[in-house]
């Protein structure tokens, strides 16, 4: 398993959030504020099987929109190993 730690810029962050929902993503959003340009993000936790990291990217890069001013990110991702998940 694989837990991707996506930021999305607030305006953003609803948009995915729904998108990821309605394709049965299971997900925690924090809100967060970015340390170069203090702007508002939301960093989402989502926890996926190995094979469902590339389709979370494609999702992404077509739900979010074009960064303004061009040299901002439309997301920044973590993926990170995860051997060990429990609900409890």
């Amino acid at each position: 398993m694989k837990l991707m730690i996506i930021i999305v810029r607030d305006t953003d962050s609803e948009t995915v959030t729904q998108e990821l929902v309605r394709n049965e993503y299971r997900i925690t959003r924090m809100a967060s504020t970015g340390g170069f340009l203090r702007r508002g993000n939301s960093t989402l936790l989502v926890g996926v099987e190995d094979a469902q990291v590339q389709p979370v990217m494609d999702l992404l890069q077509r739900v979010c929109c074009p960064p303004d001013p061009e040299h901002q990110h439309r997301a920044t991702i973590f993926v990170v190993d995860m051997p060990y998940y429990v609900k409890i």
